[in-house]
């Protein structure tokens, strides 16, 4: 890409417990892509990584979550974000933020306060945004099925998302080590949506595959696995789409607002 013309790019970065990813994209399209970076490269670029250090049209920049809520719409009042906060329980050292999470949903959340100041000082406050919203906005753009339960595998963390109608129904996100505690938190997720296992679809994203353990696991209790093939960004080949498809779905999201 001509780092001349990065004004008119977007640089997305999602960022995790111990490392972050980022990618520019412009005009639909992912231009360029660096994965697993130690955080200290996102306070003090090195050569290497210039591309955070330049200006750009938009930053977009996911943290992990410490806790949520999710409200729906016709319930959220913005003047009472203070009371849906005190479900989260929240401590010195974090920060709330709330966001609309689409049509129907406003998402409450929390973060590690040294982690967004961090990202505040950098790429300022409104750009810090929900983790998983690109990834359900874009989900809920592709017709999801009733019967199809969206897995995305990041480390040891697995999000869920389900949706009815077109309308969100679920998501959720849980702590894993093994793939017997993945299955068994996907069996709890098909439980509480009241569907029968070997009715689902399972549609894997991130850090799994139906033939690692992780896939091989689910697949002896669910009806079928299948990759996610989505994409938010039209993408060059080099990168199978599943494996970053949360972090190119962040050209989807809009800013968050703290309280």
């Amino acid at each position: 890409m001509n780092t001349d013309q990065h004004a008119d790019y977007t640089l997305l970065i999602k960022i995790g417990l111990n490392s972050f990813s980022y990618a520019v994209a412009g005009q639909g399209r992912l231009l360029a892509i660096k994965e697993n970076l130690e955080l200290t490269e996102l306070g003090q670029p090195s050569d290497g990584n210039k591309m955070l250090a330049a200006d750009y049209n938009q930053h977009i920049v996911s943290i992990p979550h410490t806790g949520f809520t999710i409200v729906p719409a016709s319930l959220f009042n913005p003047e009472k974000v203070a009371d849906f906060a005190r479900f989260l329980d929240v401590k010195r050292n974090e920060k709330v933020f709330s966001q609309p999470l689409d049509a129907d949903n406003q998402v409450i959340f929390k973060a590690n306060t040294t982690l967004v100041d961090l990202v505040a000082e950098k790429f300022g406050i409104n750009s810090i945004v929900f983790a998983p919203k690109g990834w359900i906005k874009l989900t809920a753009a592709n017709n999801p099925a009733d019967n199809e339960i969206y897995v995305n595998v990041e480390g040891n963390n697995v999000e869920f998302l389900n949706f009815k109608g077109d309308k969100l129904r679920f998501y959720n996100s849980f702590e894993f080590m093994i793939p017997d505690e993945l299955a068994y938190f996907a069996t709890l997720v098909a439980t509480e949506l009241q569907l029968q296992p070997g009715d689902i679809t399972l549609v894997l994203s991130g850090a799994i595959a139906p033939e690692d353990e992780n896939g091989i696991r689910l697949d002896r209790f669910f009806g079928k696995l299948k990759l996610n093939t989505m994409s938010a960004l039209a993408l060059s080949g080099q990168t199978a789409s599943q494996e970053i498809l949360t972090l190119t779905a962040l050209s989807l999201c809009g800013s968050s607002e703290v309280i």
